[in-house]
């Protein structure tokens, strides 16, 4: 009787585990340890992009400055990331390394600095996928500032040679709803005490300390009537401030605000 042959290897392992995850919060870390298999990286950072609207945290990894993700790339920086700015100017999906965008799309200098340079990243690749018209995924993997770390031209080969599942994989996972946060890496409890420093420090770096106390009530719920009871201010006064808050951290309504503020618990977790 034969046996059967041995087909098992860590990448097949890795695919089973993503797949077997599908449409449950454990999906990114599986997904995520798929792309290890393929790749070497020190860190991933993963992105729901929406046409004309705010970007969506959905994963990270980040050791170091973790804060800048969220106090800066997340509420302004994006912006000016070439990946980003590729994608609004008509790219392909598709697996592309930093050098390739940055052929097409030139780097700006202050976001050199804001990004790369503060947080240790010295290259990167972008994994992206289109779900529909108007949304896509990115996958960020970073290189941190030893020497000679890179992606190398053997492993971006491996990593376009097994996008087809690596797109499928996002396709079934993210397509059918909205973007929604990833179950974070380890048994972080969400305290209140861990709900108050986030909300002590949302937007610390963009808003006023008024601006702020405003922000953190607006997302507990509190309406502009109660917010201006509860600061003796004038309802006025509220709105003026809230036509601020949104401007400063490139919202548009209450629920995209309580999104952004929702990226940020996650981070400080």
């Amino acid at each position: 009787m034969l046996k059967p042959a041995e087909t098992s290897s860590p990448a097949l392992d890795a695919t089973a585990g993503a797949i077997a995850a599908l449409r449950t919060p454990q999906f990114t870390a599986q997904f995520v340890s798929l792309l290890s298999q393929l790749i070497d990286f020190d860190c991933v950072v993963i992105l729901g992009y929406r046409q004309g609207k705010h970007s969506i945290y959905l994963y990270d990894s980040i050791q170091r400055r973790r804060e800048l993700l969220f106090q800066r790339y997340l509420t302004e920086s994006f912006l000016q990331d070439p990946f980003y700015l590729a994608l609004n100017q008509g790219a392909e999906e598709g697996v592309y390394s930093l050098s390739e965008v940055s052929r097409r799309i030139r780097q700006s200098p202050d976001y050199r600095q804001q990004f790369y340079d503060q947080t240790g990243w010295e290259d990167e690749v972008g994994l992206s996928v289109q779900l529909d018209p108007t949304r896509w995924i990115v996958v960020y993997l970073g290189y941190l500032d030893q020497p000679l770390r890179a992606a190398s031209p053997t492993q971006l080969a491996v990593l376009k040679q097994h996008y087809g599942v690596l797109r499928a994989l996002c396709v079934q996972h993210w397509q059918p709803a909205d973007f929604s946060l990833a179950q974070p890496p380890g048994e972080r409890a969400v305290m209140r005490l861990a709900v108050d420093q986030a909300l002590a420090s949302f937007g610390q770096s963009l808003l006023t300390a008024r601006e702020q106390q405003v922000t953190a009530l607006l997302v507990q719920g509190l309406d502009s009537r109660e917010i201006a009871e509860a600061l003796d201010i004038g309802i006025g006064t509220v709105k003026n401030h809230r036509k601020r808050i949104y401007a400063q951290l490139k919202v548009s309504s209450l629920s995209e605000l309580f999104q952004l503020f929702l990226n940020h618990l996650i981070a400080a977790t």
